[in-house]
């Protein structure tokens, strides 16, 4: 799609520091991060939601990236939290695919 933000994101035309980019996926932090560590994991590819993925390599990619960044940041001793919301009332607010990497504090369960 060409006006949905996380792809003008992924194809560079809006600027970001990437946390993690490779020929799939790029990672960035998150503009409205609810814990200190809070980075967005998305496919280049446009996908809107979990419910649209067809390609079970698309869930490969998503999340041995997550992991590959948790490493990189240093959060496995610690723990960390990946989220996929889907759906208004699942909490998606960009109708792109995107995982949420979450760290640096106790996350409390049950979530929102």
């Amino acid at each position: 799609m060409s006006d949905c933000i996380f792809c003008k994101i992924a194809r560079g035309e809006i600027p970001s520091n990437f946390v993690y980019e490779d020929e799939n996926v790029a990672a960035f932090n998150d503009v409205n991060p609810q814990a200190p560590v809070h980075v967005l994991v998305i496919p280049k590819k446009h996908i809107a939601s979990s419910a649209a993925v067809d390609d079970s390599s698309v869930w490969s990619s998503l999340m041995s990236s997550a992991v590959k960044i948790a490493r990189k940041l240093g959060l496995e001793e610690n723990g960390y939290r990946m989220v996929i919301n889907t759906g208004e009332q699942g909490g998606q607010s960009v109708p792109h695919l995107h995982l949420h990497l979450l760290a640096g504090r106790n996350l409390g369960w049950p979530p929102g």
